[in-house]
């Protein structure tokens, strides 16, 4: 260990309240010479005030320990605490002050030498911080390698990312350019550095040795930056995103909080407008029954129903340790309380009907379900029991206890289905929609169908992520497989959205943008995660499982949509 490690680890708190301490004397005795145009102070108590100051000075950093913080991390909360100890000591002073003028008729300290004082102990204390801090990154970064980095945006959110960054005394950064997909001017400068527009992103990473692009600029088209990432994976250049200004750590920014940017970020779309108005009013003051809310659609179901004002929502769920973990998220996140947590299996009937008869809901949401394609094809009699008759039992009790509205969560899976999974979930949905037929009923039963879900239990990407933290291979069933994508917040989104203007009997289709080859996302992710494909990592290629098809469809072919008011639901007819 040489002697800065020594220094770095073990330098004594008493050494900074020392050195505050002179800095108070110093201020002290410079405020007086100040006002006396540098002219030794002829007033006999100096040495006492002197001391005084410097008594209340020792208090106060004792009391807030303002030398006890590391000082190679001042940040901005750290200069506004000094600040504020020193003004509460001056405003002591001034106190005192008021007391010697009404008991003795004249000051203690001189009012101007109090502000003068102020003014000269908050800028060396902060400024002895800041030389500090500078002195240490200097030393500590001398032999770390240089992380060139490339700021895409080039407003003030960027401007302040690029300055956090390169003060960071635990990474060497430096910002050799700002790029922007709004900005058409060239030999601009942004703090010292040039800025660029996107088309000179190629050039840059072939000109620089880049390490890492950052993405610090908020509402960025899906597009641009699907186009950002594919040029920097191609230069090998990692890309990374700056978390919100709220999350930064004492206000500053670090190396350390970036964030790998997600295949999940390139496949979102823009957020969906959804008539909240509509929706309110469907489940404000209503009770409402989720099925299969500790599963990924249903538990967000859940989420996004707490906003809406609902008198009581029915967690129902057999899968215990997901429920709990859902009630302390209502608990702690959302502070909701108005729930009853139901653990039970659906498709037992007096476990179900004793539910239905003691919390009468008005609106079900049924998302429960068996839904891996291959666990199906070697389980069917599981998929009739919990799809089908799990359904029909749903449906049969919402209509005995009158609820008002069933909206049942299905697949694109369903649309001829050539799997076991499929064709359950195709049953389910004809017998809902039969339900309809009769009109003695006064349950409206809606359908919403829709193909993956990105994060969900089971999908590709979770499952893509392990293979590539374990050093792979990716498996991949079939070069040419697609499949469509969706957010679960933007597919429960749109069930809401679907289950509130439904009138009964429709078919509710979700518009997935368009299809994902699932290879190309598993090369994307490797790139993403920094290998090189075919070097550091294989995708091998396994067959199509039982039931699994090469597409996925959305619409049956006899099948055409209608268009309704919300551009990404059309209705199946």
């Amino acid at each position: 260990m040489n002697s800065f490690d020594f220094l770095k680890k073990h330098a004594p708190r008493w050494i900074v309240l020392g050195i505050d301490l002179l800095i108070s004397i110093f201020s002290i005795f410079l405020a007086f010479l100040l006002i006396n145009n540098f002219n030794f102070p002829s007033t006999n108590n100096l040495a006492l005030i002197i001391g005084f100051v410097i008594t209340i000075r020792f208090i106060s950093f004792i009391i807030t320990r303002t030398y006890a913080g590391i000082v190679r991390y001042t940040s901005t909360r750290d200069t506004i605490k000094i600040s504020f100890v020193i003004l509460s000591g001056s405003i002591i002073f001034l106190g005192l002050n008021v007391v010697g003028k009404i008991t003795a008729e004249q000051y203690i300290i001189p009012n101007s030498v109090i502000i003068i004082d102020f003014l000269i102990t908050t800028f060396l204390m902060t400024f002895s911080r800041l030389v500090y801090k500078a002195l240490y990154a200097q030393i500590i970064n001398y032999t770390k390698p240089k992380i060139h980095v490339v700021i895409f945006g080039s407003d003030d959110a960027a401007i302040n990312a690029a300055v956090s960054l390169e003060n960071d005394m635990d990474a060497k950064c430096e910002i050799v350019a700002f790029i922007d997909n709004e900005f058409t001017s060239r030999g601009k400068n942004l703090d010292g550095k040039p800025v660029y527009p996107l088309d000179k992103l190629t050039e840059i990473l072939e000109i620089n040795n880049i390490s890492h692009l950052i993405f610090a600029k908020d509402n960025i088209p899906r597009e641009i930056k699907q186009e950002v990432v594919d040029i920097c994976t191609n230069y090998y250049v990692k890309v990374l995103n700056t978390p919100k200004a709220t999350e930064w750590i004492n206000g500053e920014l670090s190396f350390s909080q970036l964030k790998k940017i997600k295949i999940e970020d390139l496949l979102e779309r823009p957020p969906i407008n959804l008539d909240k108005a509509s929706i309110s009013k469907d489940i404000k003051g209503k009770t409402v029954l989720v099925t299969g809310a500790a599963g990924s659609i249903g538990s967000e179901i859940v989420r996004q129903l707490t906003s809406f004002n609902p008198e009581n929502i029915i967690v129902f769920d057999q899968a215990e340790s997901p429920l709990y973990e859902l009630e302390l998220e209502l608990k702690e996140e959302k502070q909701f309380f108005d729930y009853q947590i139901i653990i039970g299996d659906m498709t037992d009937k007096n476990r179900s009907e004793r539910i239905f008869k003691k919390y009468r809901p008005d609106i079900v949401y049924h998302a429960a379900a068996y839904k891996h394609v291959p666990m199906m094809e070697n389980n069917p009699s599981e998929a009739v029991r919990n799809n089908i008759y799990g359904t029909k039992l749903m449906a049969d009790l919402s209509v005995k206890y009158g609820v008002k509205k069933f909206v049942m969560v299905s697949t694109d899976k369903a649309v001829n289905p050539t799997n076991v999974m499929g064709a359950s979930k195709r049953i389910a949905e004809i017998y809902t929609q039969s339900l309809n037929q009769d009109k003695n009923y006064k349950t409206k039963f809606v359908t919403t169908r829709f193909g993956n879900v990105l994060g969900s239990n089971g999908s590709v990407i979770p499952r893509f992520k392990k293979q590539i933290e374990a050093g792979g291979p990716i498996t991949v069933t079939h070069p040419k497989i697609t499949r469509f994508f969706m957010t679960i917040p933007e597919a429960c989104s749109l069930v809401l959205e679907a289950g509130s203007f439904g009138k009964g009997g429709e078919i509710f289709i979700f518009d997935m943008g368009k299809s994902v080859k699932i290879v190309d996302l598993a090369k994307k992710m490797v790139n993403l995660s920094g290998l090189k494909l075919g070097k550091d990592i294989h995708i091998e290629f396994t067959g199509l499982r039982p039931g699994e098809k090469l597409y996925e469809e959305l619409l049956a072919d006899k099948e055409n949509t209608m268009p309704t008011h919300h551009k990404q639901i059309m209705i199946a007819k």
